[in-house]
Formats: C-alpha cells, structure tokens, sequence
C-alpha cells in the first residue's frame, strides 16, 4: 500500500544542501486557509513542476516565494539566505507570468534589457547580454518589433529572455504556456526545457497541465487543498501515486470497492485479487486502483493470476488506442476501463460484445483507504 510522500526525502539526492528550502510555511487570506505547513526542497538545477486542480494552492506558493504574496507563518530559504520578509526586488529571480506582462510601448530589445538598465549595467553588456539571449531564443530578427507584432509564442520567449537576462538563480514560471494554442504548447515546452538545461538555472514552474508536469520537469509537487499530497519525479508520481488524489489527477485510474481479505489478498463483489496489502488490516474497507493500460486483456487464461472473465461493452476509438469497459462478475457498467492497443486489437479481433479474460497484474494494484477518488 502506499503512503504519503515526504516533500524532502527524495533519497536520490542524497545529502546535497537544497538551493531552496521552504519550511513549515502557511498562507491565509483572512479566514481561507490557502497553504497549511508547505515544507520543500527544491535543488540546484532543477526543474520542478507545482502541479494541481485551480485552487490548490501552488500559484500562492509560487508568489510567496517571490515575495509577492509574504506567508503568514513558516521560513523560505535560497542559497543558505533567509527571503522569508525580503520584498521582491531583494530576491534572487526572474519570473515569467501567463500574461506575458512585455511593455507594449518598448521594442523587443528594450523589454529584454529593462531589467538589466534598472541595475545601471554598463552599456555594452547590456547589448552584449540582450543579442546573447535573443540568438537563445531564437529572435534574433524581432529584435526592433513591439510586443503586439508578434505571435503569442513570441511573445513567450521574449518574456522568458527577460526574465534571464539578470541571469537570477530561480526562473519562477507562472502557468506560462496556458494562453497559448495546442501545437505551440507542445512546441514550447520542449523548448524551455532544453533552455533550462543548458543554462542550469533553477526553475519553478505552475501548471494545472499534467502533461506539462510530467514531460517537464525533474520532480513534480503535487498539490490539493493548500497541502503538498506528493513529491517525485514524473515516473514515481505516475507509478506509485501516494494518494488516491494522486491516483485520480494524474493520467486516468480504475477505481473499485473492495475489502482486505488477507495479507496479500483483496476481494470487491464476488471477485478476489492478489496483491500487495501489506500492513492493512483484514476486513479494513479500501479502494483498489489500477490503470487501464496495465490491464491485459486476452482471449484465454494461460495459467495467470489475477484472470477476471469479462465481456467488452462498449470500445471507444482514440486513435493510437482503444478505450474498452469490460463488464463481468462483480462489476457495475463503466466501472473497469482498459487500453487496447491498435495491434492488439487486430489479431485478437475484439469488438463490442466479445467475451475475453482481463488480468490485472498484482504489482499494477494500489491500495488506498476508502474515500473518494479525489479525497
């Protein structure tokens, strides 16, 4: 079964000094508590991804790292430097928000060096570091343009070569790619990511996009009603979410009602399960959760564990894959959904009405205590 993630213990970063350390830290707005007792270490170079449904408390946290938005209690260190009460222009980052937020009425160069004419930087640095950053992101031509005469995902890299151009030990990104169509997403992110690894700065980023946080980031920080639910790299949080919370937010999840037989037994309706249900109590009600893909759906039994006879009800097409509800002994309509892929498919020949044998795969089983999906 598993348990809640420590924020912290990330094992793979062995004894390594976190750049960023966030403690203890609470947010309120007036009665509405908006982050409770947020601790988390965030290390040097790494991109790390604030991932949650709206409301969750990650843009908060994002701004009370910036100073935007001072905690109400609790301590934020960066590089061994207590920020917790330092305003913003004290701070060590660039940010870049959903909004873009460029100067209309400055060029493209000009929004780029703002920053860095702000700091009295002499002169020829300042053109030497703006033609740096502009050939980085790939515009170098637009450099005499105003904002509005370029494209929304233009204006993001301009927005992102601002940010750099102090050269801050923390890039803070502020759900950036939301405001953008699809295919730029897609484009975008790839982009950033590789900017981030080349230059080796720190980053941040809030997005209520799964797929954003998993192609992204180091570790994602999976949060839900102002609490931390999980930390780990994307591979970990899919795998082994922690929660059902986890469970249910990222990617699709099957889940059943079921009950703790034995120790590594569980049985909903008639139907029982191996699994892992180590150190919960027989009897104990849980939730049993498994994804669609790590169902296996097969034409005979073949000796396996874990075999639950089932017909197809209905298949949905999306297009690399097929999304099956199988229906059987000790399950509701739309209660047990499995991929199919394209190839399987066709040499097994399956379609809507079919009866065929669904394995479910006794290390692919989590257990979580009853509740609801989300909870």
């Amino acid at each position: 079964m598993s348990g809640r993630t420590s924020a912290g213990d990330d094992g793979r970063q062995g004894a390594r000094d976190a750049y960023l350390s966030i403690r203890d830290l609470s947010k309120s707005f007036g009665d509405f508590l908006a982050l409770q007792d947020v601790a988390l270490e965030v290390f040097e170079g790494e991109f790390v991804c604030f991932l949650g449904p709206s409301g969750c408390g990650k843009t908060t946290l994002l701004r009370a790292i910036a100073g935007l938005d001072i905690q109400t209690r609790g301590s934020i260190e960066q590089a061994g430097r207590d920020i917790s009460a330092l305003p913003p222009s004290e701070r060590d980052f660039g940010i870049v928000f959903q909004s873009y937020a460029l100067f209309p009425n400055l060029s493209v160069r000009k929004n780029v060096a703002y920053g860095l004419e702000n700091r009295k930087v002499p002169r020829a640095e300042v053109e030497r570091r703006v033609e740096e950053l502009l050939a980085t992101v790939g515009l170098p031509e637009q450099s005499d343009k105003f904002p509005a005469q370029l494209s929304g995902g233009q204006q993001q890299r301009v927005a992102l070569a601002r940010a750099l151009a102090p050269s801050p030990g923390l890039l803070l990104l502020d759900e950036p790619l939301s405001a953008l169509d699809a295919k730029v997403r897609v484009r975008l992110r790839h982009e950033i990511k590789s900017l981030q690894r080349t230059l080796g700065v720190t980053t941040i980023m809030v997005t209520h996009d799964q797929e954003e946080a998993l192609t992204m980031s180091d570790r994602i920080v999976v949060m839900n009603h102002g609490v931390i639910e999980q930390v780990g790299t994307p591979l970990e949080i899919y795998r082994d979410p922690a929660t059902a919370f986890v469970a249910d937010f990222i990617g699709t999840m099957n889940f059943l009602p079921g009950v703790v037989v034995g120790p590594q037994r569980v049985r909903f309706g008639s139907v029982e399960l191996d699994c892992d249900a180590d150190g919960v109590a027989e009897g104990k009600s849980v939730t049993i959760a498994v994804r669609p893909e790590d169902i296996v759906v097969q034409s005979g039994d073949e000796g396996q564990e874990n075999v639950l006879p089932a017909r197809i009800g209905s298949m949905e097409f999306l297009g690399s894959f097929y999304r099956a509800d199988l229906v059987g002994e000790g399950l509701e309509a739309d209660q047990l959904r499995a991929d199919l892929s394209i190839n399987l498919v066709r040499r097994l020949q399956l379609d809507e009405g079919m009866n065929v044998n669904a394995v479910i795969p006794r290390g692919r089983i989590r257990l979580y205590p009853t509740g609801p999906a989300g909870g």
